[in-house]
């Protein structure tokens, strides 16, 4: 069965979402600790969530990348996700999408997230056809997404080293077997429509921001 090119793939359950994020030690270590993001987590910047744990794992080298050693699985409620999505704007500009480049960029300019769908990984962190979402919070968003949304956040660092370990060792069975079990996210029909957009074929637009 074909992959749809435009599908958010996460670990949820019947109220909350995964997505993960990497950070230096020093903000990583005490939110895992917590539980919650602590204040030197700066609410008034731009941070991006991404559901999918291999995509996270492209971004942060597993977790080796320069301030980017702590990798975190950040459960937040499905609402606080869906409110996200709904008022988001795609990051680039689509002539099918959107009226002009102004409108585009008033939208862009005026949302409270971004959305940015980038080439999903296989396990080998290579890149595959279809996308995966990587989701840009801001101002209200951001400040919602630590301050209200967040439910739980887990240092999930070791399982990332392990799986690259099991990589390196060529035992890609042992390694699958310890990846989170994503599956299609339910969104409402129609709840995508103002973040999809006929992309060019590879190579795929710049990654996402760092976390």
């Amino acid at each position: 069965m074909t992959t749809p090119r435009y599908e958010i793939r996460a670990l949820h359950t019947a109220t909350t979402v995964t997505v993960y994020q990497a950070y230096a030690p020093a903000i990583g270590l005490p939110a895992a600790r917590e539980g919650r993001f602590p204040a030197t987590w700066k609410r008034d910047r731009m941070t991006w969530i991404k559901p999918s744990f291999l995509w996270m794992m492209y971004r942060c080298g597993w977790g080796t990348k320069e301030n980017q050693e702590t990798v975190l699985a950040v459960e937040i409620t499905r609402e606080g996700f869906e409110w996200a999505l709904a008022h988001a704007c795609l990051s680039h500009y689509a002539s099918g999408l959107h009226p002009d480049h102004a409108t585009w960029r008033r939208r862009l300019r005026e949302a409270p997230a971004r959305v940015q769908w980038d080439p999903e990984r296989d396990l080998h962190l290579e890149p595959l056809p279809h996308r995966s979402l990587q989701l840009g919070l801001t101002g209200e968003a951001a400040r919602r997404y630590a301050d209200e949304w967040t439910v739980s956040i887990t240092d999930v660092t070791g399982l990332a080293h392990t799986v690259h370990s099991h990589l390196r060792a060529g035992d890609p069975d042992a390694a699958r077997r310890l990846l989170p079990a994503e599956r299609p996210y339910p969104v409402p029909d129609g709840a995508l429509r103002h973040l999809r957009a006929e992309l060019p074929p590879f190579p795929a637009p710049a990654a996402a921001p760092g976390a």
